[in-house]
């Protein structure tokens, strides 16, 4: 029930805000470790998020996890879009970037127990890689409501502008966050739309 009512009960990645003004904050996320498979939609039946499936198999979100240790990884949240082509179609159970141009690479943020890389159980999927992320500095607007196509590209236009008339230097494509599942009712859903920045 919580779910439906946009209530978030998993880890969620840790960060400092460094600024906060009414069109956005400034975000230093720490360090995290992520699962990541890269591939080609058209080998999994043209589905734009089937890495998705692989990547939950991984952390046994469906039944036996397969990783070396036939360990459980907790979800977390939110789900990660990068430059999504059809952003209401990600699960919202664990944390997830998608990258377009015909190839895609999907991740999921791992638990924060997880250090370094080494310390996650190796994928019995060769598809699957274990990486490390390094800290990351974001300007970040928060919205509910459903995060289509339209909506976004708005945020992401607003949010640019005001990073840019602040002095911000962005520095890379911007992501999608989305903390619920795709059942929470659209107004109780939490959203946010990042921009990479100096």
């Amino acid at each position: 029930m919580g779910m439906m009512l946009g209530k978030i009960t998993v880890e969620t990645p840790k960060y400092e805000v460094l600024h906060t003004c009414p069109d956005y904050e400034i975000r230093r996320y720490n360090p995290s470790v992520v699962a990541e498979v890269t591939y080609d939609p058209k080998q999994l039946k043209g589905d734009k998020d089937g890495g998705f499936m692989i990547l939950a198999n991984y952390i046994g979100a469906l039944g036996q996890p397969q990783n070396s240790k036939s360990e459980k990884v907790a979800m977390t949240a939110p789900v990660i879009t990068k430059n999504p082509p059809e952003p209401e179609k990600i699960a919202m159970t664990a944390p997830v970037i998608t990258t377009g141009d015909g190839m895609v690479t999907m991740q999921f943020v791992l638990p924060s127990k997880y250090q370094k890389a080494e310390d996650a159980p190796k994928p019995a999927d060769e598809r699957v890689v274990i990486k490390e992320e390094g800290e990351k500095k974001y300007g970040v607007v928060r919205f509910s409501g459903v995060a289509n196509d339209k909506v976004v590209e708005e945020k992401v236009r607003k949010l640019k502008e005001s990073l840019e008339r602040d002095g911000h230097k962005a520095v890379g494509d911007f992501l999608l966050a989305r903390y619920n599942p795709p059942w929470t009712l659209p107004p109780l859903r939490t959203n946010e739309v990042m921009i990479p920045i100096e």
